[in-house]
């Protein structure tokens, strides 16, 4: 298999590095490096999914699914701090990042470990709040499994976002949340990205 960010361990030298961000009012310093999705700088998709994302503070368990070296679950874990965050990639140095960002960051209601999208979370194990920059190009079967096993672990009520862009397959991911979810809405769109929440009942 080529050597890609979703990759279970990259290949690729480490070259590591850090990054400062502000992310909903929270300041992060993140340790990146190669092999890992977006290791230079937050990604545009990732920061407008964490800016659009609805928090109602009551939240007590989140997923983020293909968590890289953080910062969408830790910027969740900010936000609430009386829920439990649960991190996953199937990336090794992903996953070695994160817990360090989660140390460096001082944030502790989290939980990080390796999955294959959920494979690893356990089937009682449901959620408030699902979050995900998918791994696009995996491909379309990998995505719509994403979805498929999002909607088993949400509680009633729980909701699913995520960020795609236009020309990656927006318009055939929203047919798909469509067929699965109970209530799905385009919330934003800028810069040919979406941001998807979708909602199980």
């Amino acid at each position: 298999m080529s050597d890609h960010y979703y990759s279970k361990t990259p290949a690729s030298e480490s070259k590591p590095k850090n990054i400062t961000m502000n992310l909903r009012g929270f300041s992060f310093k993140f340790n990146t490096d190669s092999g890992v999705f977006s290791k230079s700088e937050i990604d545009y998709g990732s920061k407008l999914l964490i800016d659009s994302i609805s928090i109602s503070g009551q939240e007590e368990k989140i997923l983020d699914i293909g968590c890289g070296y953080g910062p969408i679950g830790l910027s969740m874990a900010k936000l609430v701090p009386t829920s439990t965050v649960h991190m996953v990639d199937v990336n090794e140095r992903a996953i070695e990042l994160a817990n360090r960002n989660a140390i460096e960051n001082n944030v502790k209601n989290i939980i990080i470990y390796g999955s294959y999208l959920l494979d690893n979370i356990q089937e009682n194990e449901l959620f408030d709040l699902i979050i995900s920059n998918p791994p696009i190009r995996a491909g379309k079967e990998v995505i719509f499994k994403l979805y498929d096993d999002a909607y088993k672990q949400l509680k009633a009520d729980g909701e699913l976002w995520i960020v795609i862009q236009k020309k990656q397959g927006a318009a055939s991911t929203v047919e798909k949340l469509k067929a699965t979810y109970d209530d799905v809405q385009v919330v934003e769109k800028k810069k040919g990205y979406y941001i998807i929440k979708s909602k199980k009942y």
